[in-house]
């Protein structure tokens, strides 16, 4: 237990009770753990990708991809920016990876804020193309990044340096968002609205917001989550979730888009619920901006 006779000193044996006593509070307190040479791997990986973030920020090691947006007939009408990280030595690091850790170190919102620059320009370049100029970009936003102070001043610089059309600008949202400081939430939003700026509320129904403050919210669109799509064709109540959130969003005036669409059996049936637009593989993978222009 303190080094299977090895000689060394204090210090390490006191690194390793504290890792265990950190394992212990994260069971909930009042338990015994004994330390495990997989918690020292375990802390010591996610203190190289917190140094490999930092880095990454520094280094722009960032990119983003784009995921086609359609509409009921099939049309392009936008897409999604998605963040990928090309490190030096591992590759494309996957975003389910390095997102959480960039929320918990607070590197979102350097990282957060090179996205939204980025999908600004990328608007900007649309729009000096005849084929592209309509669409619009919906880029995620962290609640950690939304809470800044001088968030709705960052936004409406990005869009200014870049020369982008606000009202194909759309800032996605998350149901944890509104759990606290909601009165500065609907101030912010209301901010950016009366610029142009759209909203949509993603992964609307994994969440525990209330119904009460969305119809005080300024939003333009909801976005069914994948998880009751997947599912829609052998689970009857996935199904019955996407009917009433479709119903629920068109009786406030909202628009719904449907993420994870992978085949025609799902959109066939969420275009029967009266679904307004699709999103998933089925529609295309994310791709670069230039792959975008290809879209049929």
């Amino acid at each position: 237990m303190f080094g299977g006779g090895l000689a060394e000193g204090t210090d390490e044996p006191l690194k390793r009770a504290d890792l265990a006593m950190y394992q212990a509070k994260a069971a909930g307190r009042n338990a015994m753990r004994f330390f495990d040479p997989q918690m020292q791997a375990v802390v010591s990986a996610r203190a190289a990708l917190d140094a490999g973030l930092r880095d990454a920020v520094q280094q722009e090691q960032f990119f983003l991809l784009y995921q086609a947006q359609v509409d009921r007939l099939g049309r392009l009408t936008g897409a999604e920016a998605l963040v990928r990280w090309q490190h030096p030595q591992r590759g494309q690091v996957p975003p389910a990876e390095f997102i959480p850790q960039a929320e918990e170190s607070g590197l979102i919102l350097p990282l957060g804020q090179w996205v939204l620059e980025a999908a600004c320009t990328q608007l900007a370049e649309w729009a000096r193309q005849p084929t592209m100029a309509h669409l619009s970009l919906a880029v995620n936003v962290s609640t950690r990044q939304f809470h800044q102070a001088d968030f709705v001043a960052r936004v409406l610089a990005a869009l200014q340096l870049s020369g982008a059309n606000p009202e194909l600008l759309k800032l996605e949202l998350t149901e944890s968002l509104l759990v606290t400081h909601i009165d500065d939430v609907i101030a912010k939003m209301c901010t950016l609205k009366a610029h142009g700026v759209g909203f949509s509320l993603d992964d609307f129904g994994t969440g525990y917001s209330s119904l009460s403050y969305l119809k005080l919210l300024p939003l333009d669109q909801l976005k069914i989550d994948q998880t009751f799509v997947r599912d829609l064709l052998t689970d009857p109540n996935d199904a019955v979730i996407a009917r009433t959130i479709v119903a629920l969003g068109h009786s406030l005036g909202l628009k719904v888009i449907a993420e994870g669409v992978e085949t025609a059996a799902q959109r066939d049936l969420l275009a029967g619920l009266a679904c307004d637009a699709y999103q998933g593989y089925y529609f295309g993978r994310p791709v670069a901006a230039a792959e975008l222009l290809n879209f049929k």
